[in-house]
């Protein structure tokens, strides 16, 4: 910094707040320029209506959702779950023991539905959201 830059700093510390005050506006007036807080520019989005169809939109991925094991059918849910989820025995008792529980998420139409196969020609009750 120039020692004439240190200088007009010095000076500016002894101002008070009505005195910057002041001359914050004289330099915004004679330079043109804003010393305000810059503004938030916000890109234009397009709006809600730029995404209205008259086609509804179709659903991709899919949630498999186990909702009940009923006691008598536990054994065969646990094996189907090892087998769907690769889990060992007592990952899949945990599993189990902690219905209601997701299965898998975000998969295709197609797997969730082989998966809920799986689960209710076992005993359980599933759900596909």
């Amino acid at each position: 910094m120039s020692i004439k830059n240190v200088e007009i700093l010095e000076q500016l510390k002894t101002l008070t707040m009505l005195e910057t005050t002041e001359l914050v506006k004289r330099i915004e007036e004679t330079f043109n320029v804003d010393a305000s807080t810059p503004k938030l520019i916000v890109p234009v989005l397009p709006g809600k209506d730029d995404f209205i169809t008259d086609e509804p939109l179709e659903q991709t991925e899919f949630t498999v959702f186990l909702q009940e094991v009923p006691a008598d059918k536990k054994i065969a849910i646990l094996k189907a779950v090892r087998e769907i989820l690769s889990l060992d025995l007592k990952g899949a008792k945990d599993f189990v023991d902690s219905a209601p529980q997701v299965v898998k998420y975000a998969i295709n139409l197609q797997d969730a539905e082989e998966i809920k196969q799986k689960l209710e020609a076992a005993g359980a009750k599933v759900s596909i959201y």
